[in-house]
Formats: structure tokens, sequence, C-alpha cells
């Protein structure tokens, strides 16, 4: 057994494995915010792809029904593309305050509303009206 083995392994200086938690900090809220993009650029796809869906089938098939599911289509597609691009931007909005926190030492905090349960919460307000505007129109 070589010499090197049995000497033990020296910890980091405390600033080093500051810098360090920081910087794993800083790409875990990079992950996070793509993460978002993400998911909102998925939600507002859909929105444009029902949209597509339901006019091709009013197109189609131009009954009553079908153009009912048309409009109700469009205004939840609307709904979707809006929450997306807000969600977007809060996020965006998100990352760059938590950037600044980290740089200037501050404590970061976690809010008691986070953006992805404010997010949850709006998307089930959308889908529900959705299903309101389908069912008793």
């Amino acid at each position: 057994m070589a010499q090197d083995e049995t000497r033990p392994i020296q910890a980091l200086p405390a600033a080093d494995r500051t810098s360090l938690a920081k910087f794993r900090t800083r790409l875990a809220l990079d992950r996070t915010t793509l993460a978002w993009i993400r998911t909102t650029l998925t939600m507002a796809t859909f929105g444009f792809g029902m949209v597509g869906f339901f006019r091709s089938l009013r197109e189609k098939s131009p009954t009553p029904e079908a153009v009912h599911l048309h409009e109700a289509a469009i205004q939840f597609g609307i709904s979707l593309v809006v929450l997306g691009t807000v969600s977007t931007v809060l996020a965006g909005v998100s990352h760059w305050f938590t950037l600044r926190r980290l740089r200037r030492d501050a404590p970061l905090v976690l809010t008691q509303w986070p953006l992805s349960i404010t997010v949850a919460m709006l998307l089930s307000v959308v889908g529900l009206a959705a299903l309101w505007a389908i069912v008793f129109r």
C-alpha cells in the first residue's frame, strides 16, 4: 500500500466550500428556470394546438356543437397561451431576484406561494372555466 493512500483527505477551506456551494446553487437555479421555460412553452404550444385542432373539426363538420366546441377551445387556448407567457415572465423575474440575493449574500427565502403552486392553482381555475364553458353553454 502506498503512503499516499493512507493519508487522510484534507477538507477544502471554508471559503472554497462556500464558493462551490454558491456555484451549485446558481446551476440549480438555472435548471429550475429552464424547466419553467420548457413547461410554459409546452403550455402555450398546447393552447395553439388545441385551437387548431378544433378549427379543423369545425371546418370539416360545421354543426352547432362543433362551432361551440371551437369557441370554447379558443377561450381555453388563449388562456393557456396567456398563462404560459405570464409564467415565463414570472420565472425570469424570480430567477433575476434570486441571483441578485445570491450576489449580495442576502439570505434566500422560500415564499408561501411559490410559482409552481400559483401556476397550478391558476391552471385549475382555467380548466374549470373551460369545462363550465363547454358543458353549460
